[in-house]
């Protein structure tokens, strides 16, 4: 039985433009198999849209709120703000 595909969209706030965030989501993404880009938004935030199965979407997300990162995470998140629909289809993950 095949794990449920899902697009997760979250929105990180906190200090996280300037500081290789993009880079190290984009890493981590890849390494879990997902696909989708991280992009800042001019209001401070970085917006992460990542499909694939939802066991390694959630696993994402987790490293991207973890309180103490265990994954060398930079910059500081304050908040991640996450939503889950359907994919659309995107294929490879990049920094926008």
């Amino acid at each position: 039985m095949t794990e449920q595909l899902v697009r997760m969209t979250a929105h990180v706030h906190g200090h996280v433009q300037g500081v290789g965030f993009r880079w190290w989501t984009r890493s981590r993404a890849l390494e879990l198999g997902l696909r989708g880009y991280a992009k800042n938004l001019a209001d401070g935030r970085v917006e992460v849209v990542a499909e694939g199965e939802r066991g390694s979407v959630e696993k994402l997300f987790a490293l991207l709120n973890e309180e103490s990162s265990t994954a060398k995470r930079p910059g500081r998140v304050e908040f991640v703000g996450v939503q889950y629909g359907e994919p659309k289809g995107l294929s490879g993950f990049e920094e926008r």
